[in-house]
């Protein structure tokens, strides 16, 4: 009975912190337009809002997750909650552009830790025969999230202004900080005594800094082409690295397992097809359309609101049957739901935006769980932290490329202009072209998919 009881505080507290980064992921979108207006910004300039969000999370989110196997995951999972708070309320009250775009980041990095270390925790009290549906319930929240901060976002910056999504951070993150103080007195670390590989760290957060700023700066010159050259490099010395150490930031053995490989490339991949989503369609249906923020958040919830129905039948399925059924056909609906975006224009229905957002929230709800319970079925107890961050890196990593899919082709097409009347043919002609990237990506991924079916007996 303790047991079960240990079992539902670590899942309660990893659900609502797992609420509360996708809210302020999508609510931020929501805002952008509002942002953009308040602080007079150009198309890249915005869009690097929501980016440096997504960045610091990509960027330290495997570091953490090896500290949290060395110190603790409920230490790190607790601090990532204190700093995300603190970084909620110090970008409500700024008063600058520059300034927000720093205290997102250190949101960011708040949320690297939250992230990093929640599905570890659940890992580490829950049998595996249980995970499925405890990640059902995970993914749920995070979903669950995500809609709040359409709808609630939305309504809040309609009726209060941008700030404010904010100032809802301060009291949800203190009440995640309280029951953590009062409920959580266990503590879980895998590698106790390890040594932490700082210099494989600080490469990581390089090669991610640099990839995403060598995107951002393609079509301007040789800069950018540079800047990826060195991010592909720090990728090779990063491996080669790690393979020499005893313990190492990323142990890239486990990419030996054929199962474990595919399926986190998997998720990286749906993550890269469908994150930037919610962005391009809102600023579509607030400039294009002309909705409202609240009416833009009520249509673009019908994406994730599926998720967060079905995943918690997915991920029970996910216990019983073969996941690569599941996430194949999972990756295939959302293809189908991506494909219907590529030919958006300024007549385009809205009853083809839902049913295209139905569409990829459903196909996203049959692979997410499977996924994630496949990659951490395949590891040992001791990593679960690495594997977790890992999971969570390949999350992260897939919406920075999303987002740095939408800064190349801005750069390409709109350059340093606002999203003004005068440029919506091309912003429309860019949104195109994005959604015509992601649902080829998607649709690959398919056949990796049915390719780790075959490889299902490379588990152990």
């Amino acid at each position: 009975m303790k047991n079960n009881g240990l079992k539902n505080i670590v899942l309660i507290t990893v659900a609502l912190g797992s609420f509360l980064v996708p809210f302020m992921g999508t609510s931020l979108n929501i805002a952008i337009p509002s942002i953009g207006t308040d602080f007079a910004l150009n198309a890249i300039l915005l869009s690097w809002i929501p980016t440096i969000f997504i960045l610091a999370n990509a960027a330290f989110i495997l570091p953490f997750g090896r500290l949290a196997d060395i110190h603790g995951r409920k230490k790190i999972f607790t601090y990532g909650v204190v700093i995300f708070t603190f970084a909620s309320f110090l970008a409500a009250v700024t008063p600058s552009a520059i300034l927000l775009i720093i205290f997102v980041f250190l949101q960011g990095m708040g949320c690297s830790m939250i992230f990093g270390t929640g599905i570890a925790l659940i890992s580490s009290v829950f049998e595996e025969k249980e995970r499925g549906r405890a990640y059902g319930i995970y993914v749920t929240s995070v979903y669950t999230g995500i809609f709040s901060g359409l709808i609630l976002g939305g309504f809040l910056i309609q009726q209060f202004g941008w700030r404010i999504i904010f100032i809802f951070n301060v009291p949800f993150g203190l009440l995640i900080l309280s029951i953590i103080l009062l409920k959580f007195k266990s503590e879980w670390a895998g590698c106790k005594g390890e040594n932490f590989d700082f210099i494989g760290a600080v490469l990581f957060i390089f090669i991610m800094a640099t990839l995403m700023q060598g995107f951002s700066t393609l079509p301007d010159g040789n800069t950018g082409k540079y800047l990826i050259l060195a991010g592909i490099l720090g990728t090779l010395i990063f491996i080669k690295y790690e393979n020499r150490l005893k313990h190492p930031l990323l142990r890239i053995s486990i990419f030996r397992n054929t199962f474990f490989t595919i399926s986190i490339i998997s998720i990286l991949i749906i993550n890269l097809g469908t994150s930037a989503m919610t962005y391009l369609l809102s600023l579509y249906l607030q400039y294009l359309k002309l909705l409202s923020p609240n009416a833009a958040g009520i249509i673009l919830v019908l994406q994730p609101l599926s998720v967060a129905v079905l995943s918690p039948f997915a991920g029970r399925v996910s216990d019983k049957v073969e996941t690569s059924t599941i996430t194949s056909i999972g990756m295939g609906i959302t293809t189908i739901g991506l494909s219907l975006f590529i030919f958006l224009n300024e007549n385009t229905p809205l009853y083809i935006i839902i049913l295209g957002l139905i569409l990829v929230g459903t196909g996203l709800a049959l692979f997410s769980s499977p996924a994630t319970n496949a990659s951490m079925s395949s590891v040992s107890k001791k990593t679960y932290g690495t594997a977790s961050a890992t999971v969570s890196t390949m999350v992260f990593t897939g919406q920075l490329l999303s987002m740095g899919v939408v800064l190349l082709i801005f750069a390409m097409y709109l350059g340093n202009v606002q999203i003004t009347f005068q440029y919506y043919t091309t912003f429309l002609k860019s949104l195109n072209i994005a959604f015509l990237v992601y649902t080829a990506v998607c649709f690959v991924a398919i056949f990796a998919l049915i390719l780790m079916g075959k490889n299902k007996n490379s588990i152990g």
